[in-house]
């Protein structure tokens, strides 16, 4: 009896994989057929023979994480030919169901954002996989700290980029560094208060003496931008009550317009430029 059931478990499989080459091979078959219509009269035309995600999830009978690996090694091969100038249209499509038929399947999340941002120009498709990638692996910090990282890089939405860092931070084993990551997009949106405050509370909880030394230097960055901001809104105020510029900071502090001459985070006073009122580190932050 053990025999003959294993003989039948064994002439299912068979059957089984037969039918993935056989529905492999017509997806080929379709696939040179309808690389064959103009994309001019109907655009996309070579990706239209893909199923949903839904129908592949009981087409493959179990064997979900085979069809997506077949179809994303389909999609890296596809996304690379030039030659197809619309291929990008259905990009998010096409990897939601990779991302459907195996949600653990870590790559297709990473190679798909990249060239939905890299080849695609695409940002908004990439926020959508990862999204996505985050969505079905909450233990993954990555996905959410690799959209920080194109928000950071790409779009120069700080704002966005926060809420991502802050997004991973919350997944356990996140590493260190997303923190300072985060400390610098807080800067780039011009939250100089809270950009100080937490590259203050990074360097009191440096591991080690390169961490806080680029703390220290991004403090030192932090706290020149606080005060150029208040000298030059003082210089800006003494141009306008007297109709010239203040000859020095001395002369904004004597009228009033200045509480203190503020120095530099090593004692060291800012260059100051009476002719358009602007100030500047005698050191440069990254080469204290």
């Amino acid at each position: 009896m053990a025999k003959t059931s294993s003989a039948k478990k064994g002439t299912a499989t068979l059957l089984l994989v037969a039918f993935l080459m056989a529905a492999a091979a017509a997806f080929a078959a379709l696939k040179v057929r309808t690389d064959k219509v103009a994309r001019e009269k109907l655009p996309g035309s070579s990706i239209i023979y893909i199923p949903s995600g839904k129908f592949l999830k009981y087409a493959t009978f179990g064997y979900r994480t085979l069809a997506a690996d077949a179809i994303y090694l389909w999609a890296i091969q596809y996304y690379s030919t030039p030659t197809i100038d619309d291929r990008f249209d259905h990009l998010d499509h096409i990897f939601a169901i990779i991302n459907e038929l195996d949600p653990r399947y870590q790559d297709p999340y990473e190679v798909g954002a990249l060239i939905a941002v890299q080849e695609a120009r695409n940002p908004a498709a990439a926020f959508s996989i990862l999204d996505r990638g985050a969505a079905n692996n909450p233990d993954q910090w990555v996905y959410p700290f690799n959209a920080g990282h194109v928000a950071l890089m790409t779009l120069k939405d700080y704002p966005l980029a926060e809420k991502y860092f802050e997004q991973c931070l919350k997944i356990p084993g996140a590493p260190e560094f997303v923190e300072r990551l985060r400390a610098n997009a807080i800067f780039k949106k011009g939250d100089l208060r809270t950009s100080w405050e937490t590259w203050l509370e990074i360097y009191k909880k440096a591991p080690d003496e390169r961490t806080k030394k680029i703390a220290s230097n991004h403090l030192y960055n932090v706290k020149a931008a606080i005060d150029a901001a208040a000298i030059e809104d003082a210089a800006a105020k003494y141009r306008e009550r007297f109709g010239r510029p203040s000859a020095d900071l001395e002369t904004l502090l004597r009228t009033g317009f200045l509480r203190e001459v503020p120095k530099d985070m090593d004692g060291q006073d800012y260059i100051y430029d009476p002719a358009t009122g602007k100030v500047k580190t005698v050191t440069s932050p990254w080469r204290r």
